[in-house]
């Protein structure tokens, strides 16, 4: 989403006055972006053929002029001086197909609502038909088709193959009836927009694709015939990047209308204890049961001990994190407060899957001090983005720091070692490979510390200099939206400096925790050095929090200890049995504190966790979509 200093800037052209729109029944938007070649020639083509079959004052010809960076927005600008049925929206920068649309659409005046590609692919002798589909003969949606009988396409196989396959999927997954979901060429009521545009997110090329879908699912009546069409000049779809981006966006769809509106939080919660019970009895399979027991009995308290008490200094800890990151938003609050809250959502991510309980923090200090929804979820995302810099920047020091220091060798004859079949010379290549990949993870990520400390947008520029093409700059965005969330603490060099530190220790202590209780095993040690032990203890606990972000499970309970156990005997040469018990034990003293400290903090503040969550599920969190927005002044 763009900040409100990249927001588009004014249009120009002229607008359509109060008594002009009590006339106008036909508002057809042409999404333009450098079509400085052929635009004259499509606006004067639509004004006749709309002027053939419509009386003159009932119809105006939008120019959604997308970013363009030729001379399309003056002769746009021409146009709309000479013609007073011309519109032009002007904006800075890339919305997107979709979101070019969509924005017009919404200033319309018309209520037949009528888009089509500037290259006039299709043959406006079929406008007036795609027309009558919606202003005369009812139907919510009509569109254009290139794969029914009856058309004329001439389709080159690089584009027909990967289009009809495309359309096979969306038939298949998505259960439309509609033969051609991207055919440029398509018309809806203004009654059917209002109704499907909060429910239509892609803002690119799939956005043809997913309005069809949701209008079928709402049980509109739509309207697919056969039109003539022939290709003119190189198209602007990218068939690898694009495709596959609408491939993502087919997945994506289905969840939401197949899947999501089955998932119920009883289903959610039978669903993760399931799986939890699966995931544990699984391991059983590979160890014996006998042998963990028997570990767990060899296990000393004491270190056990001391690594519950390091596990519960990283507390506070994260609530002066969270109190630093609310300061940086204009709200003060006592670490006392915010640490409880942090413990309250924490529990809710172990009784609830999907990370339910990430929600409940907003809603607690909403509840409880009036921090507004917006704040408390701008808050979390913060946090959650300072999180993962910390993780891959350590991993990422660490992989160096063993290339560097040649350490790589020795731990390649350790893994192979341990691991019988693999020779060190693939495991050296493998950890030569992954920390070459740590050092760009590092190298990223203070580009995009530099992007969230500048007001120069790196991360569109970079991007810009090797492709315009709509799903790329949409990654530029989903990055832009990751340096906004380091942007968030990053007004002052200490703020940074201090959120940063801190989540350091946080991620520094929980391994701590994990060594004391690998030392509570002498089996687990005896064979390690110490910096073998820093070793295998980091990534144990870094790969089994990243499994943990998967939401499968409560708590990533099962997924944490399969991936801490098969690093501990990959690279320590622990047997499976001990380093299971180890990972149990670790993730148990963990989670008790969380519990404990959740229960207490639920207590005194008078919060219910299911209600926290009722709460937050009825949140619309992106109601208020933050697209971007044209700006129109009259001529």
């Amino acid at each position: 989403m763009s900040s409100p200093s990249e927001r588009p800037g004014s249009a120009s052209g002229s607008a359509v006055g109060d008594g002009d729109g009590d006339r106008i029944r036909v508002s057809v938007v042409l999404p333009a972006y450098n079509e400085a070649a052929t635009i004259e020639g499509t606006v004067r083509t639509t004004v006749e053929t709309l002027a053939a079959f419509l009386p003159a004052d009932a119809f105006e010809v939008i120019v959604a002029e997308d970013g363009c960076e030729d001379r399309t927005p003056e002769i746009a600008d021409r146009l709309t001086r000479e013609d007073d049925r011309v519109r032009h929206l002007h904006s800075d920068r890339r919305l997107g197909r979709g979101g070019a649309l969509e924005f017009a659409f919404d200033r319309a005046v018309g209520d037949t609502l009528v888009y089509f590609d500037t290259d006039l692919a299709t043959d406006m002798r079929h406008l007036e038909e795609l027309v009558t589909k919606v202003d005369r003969e009812g139907y919510d949606v009509a569109t254009g088709s290139r794969w029914m009988p009856g058309d004329e396409a001439d389709r080159p196989a690089k584009r027909g193959v990967p289009s009809r396959g495309f359309n096979l999927l969306v038939r298949t997954v998505l259960r439309s009836s509609v033969r051609d979901h991207q055919c440029g060429f398509k018309a809806l009521s203004r009654a059917a927009f209002e109704e499907l545009r909060d429910a239509v997110e892609d803002e690119h090329w799939f956005w043809d694709t997913e309005l069809l879908v949701r209008a079928q699912r709402r049980g509109l009546r739509v309207a697919e015939f056969p039109v003539d069409w022939e290709p003119k000049g190189d198209s602007k779809v990218d068939l690898v990047r694009d495709v596959f981006g609408m491939g993502s966006q087919i997945v994506r769809l289905w969840w939401q209308l197949s899947v999501s509106p089955r998932i119920t939080r009883t289903r959610t919660v039978a669903a993760g204890i399931v799986l939890t019970v699966a995931a544990l009895a699984l391991m059983t399979v590979y160890l014996d049961p006998s042998a963990v027991v028997s570990a767990f009995e060899g296990a000393d308290p004491a270190p056990v001990a001391a690594a519950t008490l390091v596990y519960l200094v990283s507390w506070p800890l994260r609530g002066l994190r969270y109190r630093d990151i609310l300061t940086e938003l204009g709200y003060r609050e006592t670490l006392g407060f915010l640490t409880g809250a942090v413990f309250i959502s924490q529990t809710g991510n172990l009784v609830f899957p999907a990370r339910a309980g990430d929600a409940v923090r907003a809603y607690v200090v909403k509840a409880r001090r009036g921090i507004p929804y917006p704040t408390g979820f701008a808050s979390l995302a913060a946090e959650r983005v300072f999180d993962l810099l910390t993780i891959t920047a350590m991993a990422g020091a660490v992989l160096a720091g063993l290339l560097a220091t040649d350490g790589a060798g020795a731990v390649a004859t350790a893994v192979s070692a341990n691991v019988p079949g693999v020779p060190p010379a693939a495991v050296s290549r493998a950890i030569q490979v992954a920390a070459a990949i740590g050092v760009v993870a590092v190298a990223s990520l203070l580009f995009i510390v530099a992007t969230a400390r500048s007001n120069r947008n790196y991360v569109r520029k970079v991007v810009s200099r090797f492709s315009s093409d709509s799903y790329v700059d949409y990654v530029a965005g989903v990055v832009e939206e990751f340096a906004a969330g380091v942007q968030t603490v990053a007004g002052t060099r200490g703020s940074f400096a201090r959120v940063g530190g801190v989540s350091v220790l946080v991620w520094t202590l929980d391994v701590v925790t994990a060594l004391l209780v690998l030392s509570a095993f002498p089996t687990a040690t005896a064979s390690m050095t110490f910096a073998q032990l820093v070793v295998v203890g980091f990534f144990a606990v870094s790969v089994g929090n990243l499994a943990k972000v998967l939401p499968l499970s409560p708590g990533g309970i099962g997924l944490y200890e399969a991936a801490f156990t098969a690093l501990v005997v990959g690279l320590g040469g622990v047997p499976a049995a001990v380093a299971f018990a180890a990972a149990v034990l670790d993730h148990a003293v963990k989670n008790a504190v969380t519990v404990a400290g959740g229960v207490a903090s639920m207590i005194g503040f008078n919060v219910s966790l299911t209600d926290a969550v009722d709460e937050t599920a009825d949140l619309d969190e992106d109601a208020e979509r933050e697209g971007s927005e044209f700006a129109t002044d009259d001529d």
